[in-house]
């Protein structure tokens, strides 16, 4: 079992930009292990942000953070990144990491994930 663990939340003010870190412990991913981000806003919806295949390094994004969030992998072992740029004030959330292996038309739903983080807020603030 992968135990994950986000850092790198915090305040900041739109325009601003914020980088995640999301670092597994307990097992290295394995192959085609999909590794993403999700948020969950107050009163909403746990929702898909960006993934990617940690073998393939390929990655998918939700539309509207297109352009402005990047995920990759970290130099350090069995870690991965979501660089935040442009924030808005709407990306305010608490950020999960998670990871899992699924099919490619699986990699947006939360529930194809095995694994998640404890979650680091996000705030941007107008």
């Amino acid at each position: 079992q992968v135990t994950l663990e986000e850092s790198g939340g915090g305040l900041v003010q739109a325009g601003d930009s914020l980088r995640l870190s999301c670092a597994a412990s307990g097992q290295t991913f394995s192959y085609n292990t999909m590794v993403g981000w999700f948020r969950q806003a107050p009163g909403k919806e746990r929702e898909f942000v960006a993934t990617s295949n940690y073998s393939t390094r390929r990655t998918y994004y939700l539309d509207s953070v297109k352009g402005r969030f990047t995920v990759s992998r970290d130099s350090a072992p069995a870690s991965v990144s979501l660089q935040m740029s442009s924030l808005k004030p709407e990306d305010t959330a608490v950020y999960y990491c998670a990871s899992g292996r699924m099919i490619l038309s699986q990699i947006r739903a939360s529930s194809s994930y095995t694994s998640w983080g404890q979650g680091t807020q996000v705030t941007v603030s107008s």
